[in-house]
C-alpha cells in the first residue's frame, strides 16, 4: 500500500462541510448529554454518531474509499445516515419531551438538527451516486 494522500478539496466541498458539521454537532450533543447526566442511551447515540461520522470523514479525506474497494462506500454512508436519522428522531423527541434538565433539552434539539443534516447528507449522496451512474464512472463520493 502506498502513501496516503489527503484530498484537500473535500473539506471545502458541500459533502465535506456537511460531514464536518455533523461531527461537530454530534460531539456537542454528546457533551450536553454527558454533562447533564442524561440516560445512557442518549449519550451513547450521540457518541456513536460522532465516531462513525468522523470515520466516514477520514475515509473520504484520506481517499481510502478509492483504495478499499471491497465495499461501495457511498451506499454504506447512505445506510449509516438513514439509520442515524431514525435513531436521532426517536432520541431527540424523547429528550425534548422528557427534558429532565437544560442539558438534555439542548442535546435533544441538537439531535433533531443532526437529523436534518443526516437527511441532507442522504440526498447529496443519492445525487452523487445517480450522477456518477449516468456518466458511467465510479468516482469517490464528494
Amino acid at each position: 500500500m502506498g502513501r496516503l494522500q489527503v484530498d484537500r478539496a473535500f473539506p471545502r466541498s458541500p459533502r465535506g462541510a456537511l460531514k464536518i458539521a455533523r461531527t461537530l454537532l454530534a460531539l456537542t450533543a454528546f457533551i450536553c448529554f454527558a454533562a447533564s447526566g442524561s440516560p445512557g442511551a442518549y449519550t451513547a447515540l450521540a457518541g456513536m454518531e460522532t465516531v462513525i461520522t468522523l470515520l466516514f470523514l477520514l475515509l473520504y479525506l484520506l481517499r481510502l474509499d478509492t483504495r478499499l474497494r471491497f465495499l461501495f462506500w457511498p451506499l454504506a454512508d447512505i445506510f449509516n445516515s438513514v439509520i442515524a436519522a431514525l435513531f436521532l428522531l426517536v432520541v431527540g423527541l424523547f429528550a425534548i419531551i422528557i427534558k429532565t434538565n437544560k442539558g438534555t433539552l439542548v442535546g435533544g434539539v441538537l439531535g433533531l438538527i443532526l437529523l436534518v443534516l443526516c437527511i441532507v447528507d442522504v440526498v447529496l449522496l443519492c445525487k452523487k451516486i445517480s450522477h456518477d451512474k449516468a456518466r458511467g464512472r465510479s468516482a469517490p463520493a464528494k
